[in-house]
């Protein structure tokens, strides 16, 4: 391979990678800072599923869950590395998130990630408001 050859492969691919587009939409349910605390966050890469992390209590313990097939007609199900399966339904712009083995149930709100009251950072790749939010999952994980 010549030199221009590899020069114009390489500039191909940095541009492929500049241009990814990566999303997320993140859902939480209680306080941050509180032991009650517990946050998803749903990734999409260039309109494509990509991961789903969740995070937990007091200190953000975060745990990478695996996407394991649609759910019905409106939902999906996704499974913890201890093999526990949580079940993923929208109810408008929220999602209800529940276990069938253990009786847990709970609604998740769409989490601001963001500057408060001018203290922060903006976040580039996250969806800016709950409908944004809802519609990056039903584009890429409702499906």
């Amino acid at each position: 391979m010549n030199k221009i050859s590899l020069i114009f492969l390489t500039s191909l691919f940095i541009s492929i990678i500049a241009n990814a587009q990566s999303k997320v939409a993140n859902y939480a349910y209680g306080e941050p800072g509180t032991n009650t605390y517990e946050h998803l966050s749903f990734w999409v890469k260039d309109g494509r599923r990509q991961n789903v992390t969740y995070m937990y209590g007091k200190d953000r313990k975060e745990v990478n869950v695996r996407y394991v097939a649609q759910a019905g007609t409106s939902g999906f199900t996704v499974q913890f590395p201890n093999n526990t399966i949580l079940t993923i339904k929208p109810v408008g712009t929220s999602l209800k998130v529940t276990n069938s083995k253990t009786n847990y149930a709970k609604t998740f709100s769409w989490e601001y990630e963001g500057p408060v009251n001018g203290i922060g950072t903006f976040c580039t790749v996250c969806a800016q408001d709950e409908k944004k939010a809802m519609k990056l999952l039903k584009s890429s994980y409702f499906n």
